[in-house]
């Protein structure tokens, strides 16, 4: 446990102080990238990540007011509701990769 709070800890600060984001926000960032087309089922993003659907809610209305996600509808589901990485998340996303790694690298070996 003490270990993955230190590694957690050292994410959060480095990630933060460089590129803004929390470690939840740079994950689902990351699916939303790996993703195909670049989208995630709101409920898909809920069942991995460890918040509540109403946190990711708000997580997600967060990027979105910082224009690195977009909602939209599902096509044939209307009560489906997607979460699409915009260009802006997609290079946010990848300037913060090496930075994820790096810290996680890092942090492991010690």
């Amino acid at each position: 446990m003490a270990d993955h709070a230190r590694v957690t800890d050292a994410l959060e600060r480095a990630l933060r102080d460089r590129h803004g984001l929390s470690v939840t926000e740079y994950e689902v960032l990351q699916r939303l990238a790996e993703a195909d087309r670049g989208k995630r089922r709101m409920q898909e993003l809920a069942d991995e990540i460890p918040l509540s659907q109403s946190a990711l809610s708000r997580l997600v209305g967060r990027l979105e007011d910082d224009n690195l996600v977009v909602r939209a509808t599902c096509d044939h589901d209307r009560r489906g509701i997607w979460a699409c990485i915009t260009d802006t998340g997609r290079a946010l996303e990848k300037a913060a990769e090496p930075t994820h790694e790096e810290t996680l690298a890092a942090t492991l070996r010690t």
